[in-house]
């Protein structure tokens, strides 16, 4: 049981020592080609994180396992600043798969959309990132009292972070996320979750 409850937190230490690691090694000088520019890029995002329930009606405990595949596109909307700096505001859409670590269920499945919104500094290196959203998904249900009272599950999030780009299509990001989970009312009681925790991930762009 130990060795269970560990395992989360020895594999999102990995990944960042991983991420240090390559960072390290392969980080870009001062400024990218002027022919790259982030904001112009679709994206893949693969993160994963770990959730500590922080609230919600149930008295349960709380722990999970978060797993997301990312899309986000081009910019949408921007902002440019004297400086070379800019705000841009992205399409974000997630597929996400949750392990429940803690709690009297094992998995949910789910998608989320939201605008991802990113500060950019000049030289497109490293940018500061926000975003609100939600959607919905199945949960495995186990009818325990405290427990989430159907499969059918809403969710609601927010997340924040810094992305670096360890080359020209390439970028590390780490942040922490805020979740929610209820079924909107459909059950009485309605015994939401919220959790809170951190994240860290990989980014692709093309």
């Amino acid at each position: 049981m130990l060795r269970m409850k560990l395992l989360p937190h020895t594999l999102c230490a990995c990944l960042l020592a991983l991420a240090v690691v390559v960072s390290a090694k392969d980080a870009p000088a001062d400024a990218l080609p002027a022919t790259v520019k982030p904001w112009d890029q679709h994206y893949v995002d693969f993160e994963m994180g770990y959730l500590w329930k922080v609230g919600g009606s149930t008295e349960l405990n709380y722990g999970m396992v978060p797993v997301m595949l990312t899309w986000r596109s081009p910019e949408v909307l921007g902002l440019d600043f004297a400086n070379g700096s800019k705000v841009i505001v992205r399409n974000r859409l997630s597929l996400l798969g949750q392990w429940v670590e803690t709690g009297p269920e094992n998995h949910y499945f789910g998608l989320m959309g939201a605008p991802s919104i990113e500060w950019w500094n000049a030289a497109g290196t490293w940018s500061v990132y926000a975003g609100i959203g939600g959607g919905a998904g199945w949960l495995d249900s186990q009818g325990v009292a405290g427990g989430q009272g159907q499969d059918f599950t809403l969710n609601w999030f927010a997340n924040a972070g810094i992305a670096r780009a360890i080359n020209e299509t390439t970028q590390i990001r780490v942040g922490t996320m805020f979740q929610h989970l209820s079924n909107g009312g459909a059950t009485d009681p309605n015994p939401g979750v919220n959790s809170l925790g951190v994240t860290i991930g990989l980014s692709w762009g093309f």
